[in-house]
């Protein structure tokens, strides 16, 4: 029988680093709730994340970013797939570790490119889909994601299987 967790898993890192694939992954092996934060934020509001930050700017989003860390704050046994950016406000990392456990996962400029580059919905790199501008951003918020993390987990050349039990395990040890 599957153990639900009694507080929230938190996946955080660059965009294409694997959160949301490994966030269903983990809500099929703990039979957690899942919450992919993009997702109910396009949602809630009714309109793509690029058409929010080009309709209201980055602030409005970030703003809409924190209420909703705040509002999953309250519930446990979630399986929580964050915005690349949840890090960038210190609110949201305190709310965060106030409920749950936040995991860093981490790829190189190389592989997170490789997963993202058909992408259209990165609002952050549209217009820089190259290897150079991903590194200068990730190095950006490297320290954040460091600093956030309670642990953190590469995700190059590993299945997602692979990445889930070696989380699970540090979650348990």
């Amino acid at each position: 029988m599957k153990k639900t967790v009694d507080y929230n898993i938190y996946l955080i890192g660059f965009m294409g680093a694997g959160k949301s694939t490994i966030a269903r992954t983990l809500v099929r092996e703990q039979g957690c709730s899942l919450v992919e934060m993009d997702e109910r934020i396009v949602e809630e509001q009714g309109m793509s994340i690029n058409e929010i930050f080009e309709k209201y700017g980055e602030d409005h989003f970030r703003d809409i970013e924190s209420r909703l860390v705040e509002d999953l704050g309250k519930k446990r046994g979630m399986v929580v797939s964050c915005g690349g950016g949840v890090v960038v406000r210190k609110e949201n990392v305190q709310n965060m570790k106030s409920s749950g456990k936040i995991v860093f996962l981490t790829a190189t400029p190389e592989t997170v490119y490789e997963r993202v580059k058909n992408s259209t919905d990165r609002p952050i790199l549209n217009g820089h889909m190259n290897v150079e501008y991903i590194a200068g951003l990730m190095e950006k918020r490297r320290a954040l994601y460091e600093e956030a993390a309670d642990l953190t987990i590469a995700t190059d050349g590993k299945t997602r299987d692979e990445i889930c039990r070696e989380i699970l395990k540090k979650l348990e040890g």
